[in-house]
């Protein structure tokens, strides 16, 4: 007689179902995967785009110290918790952010450069 404790594919089965259950975004919090977010030069802006499936616009709120873009936002699924680190300083107050579809594109203004300090 055989006993179904000691199938040895019950284990690879119950990987691929949690492998699965990660990639549909079924049984996660989200911290433990990463959102999926592009960050493009456009010469004189910087724009994001991030996606965040299931997310309501008003559940997302979004923070920049010129250097750092943070984006915080919670679904009935999964939480969001993450820093961008800009490749360039950005204009924080030039921000111009909008959600579609699950979408988040945010765009900012570079600053200039560093101002030179003359020595006397």
């Amino acid at each position: 007689m055989r006993d179904d404790r000691d199938d040895p594919f019950d284990n690879i089965f119950d990987e691929i179902e949690r492998m699965m259950n990660e990639m549909t975004g079924g049984d996660s919090t989200g911290f433990a995967s990463e959102t999926h977010i592009d960050v493009y030069d456009e010469g004189e802006a910087i724009r994001l785009v991030a996606d965040l499936p299931g997310v309501e616009k008003d559940a997302i709120d979004l923070k920049c110290d010129g250097k750092t873009l943070t984006v915080s936002a919670a679904s009935d699924r999964r939480e969001y918790d993450e820093r961008i680190r800009l490749p360039v300083r950005v204009d924080e107050h030039s921000a111009d952010a909008s959600f579609n579809n699950g979408v988040l594109q945010v765009t900012f203004e570079k600053t200039g450069d560093s101002a030179a300090i003359d020595l006397e």
